[in-house]
């Protein structure tokens, strides 16, 4: 039996919240839990399903560069979609270069604009 039951939330370290907004909102369609308080730094919270990716306009500990070009090997916050094709879409349109799974999953990946790598899964499922 597993002590874990979900995923709660993922933080992502940002330059500029609304450059991120603009990829997270506007390309891929999250809207913003506006219960977020005063932190004493920038930042938003975006609803995904039950949970939530934070998104925090921090100094970032990590290097930007020397990242691999996939972003399956590098640490990354996976979602679940019904359908891949509208979310290469909607990237596509907004000029995010993808890179497909290696694994021969129906999954793609892709980076926003400070280099976080997001993973895209097909399930079709509920």
């Amino acid at each position: 039996m597993s002590l874990i039951c979900e995923l709660h939330h993922a933080s992502l370290i940002v330059a500029d919240t609304a450059r991120s907004l603009a990829f997270y909102h506007d390309v891929l369609g999250l809207s913003t839990d506006t219960r977020r308080p005063d932190l004493g730094f920038p930042g938003a919270w975006l609803q995904v399903g039950r949970g939530q990716i934070h998104l925090l306009e921090l100094p970032n500990p990590d290097p930007s560069e020397g990242r691999p070009a996939h972003g399956g090997r590098d640490r990354h916050v996976a979602l679940t979609v019904p359908d891949l094709g509208p979310v290469l879409a909607c990237l596509s349109a907004a000029g995010v270069p993808c890179t497909t799974s290696r694994s021969g999953r129906r999954a793609l990946f892709c980076r926003d604009p400070d280099g976080n790598a997001l993973e895209f899964i097909e399930s079709r499922e509920g």
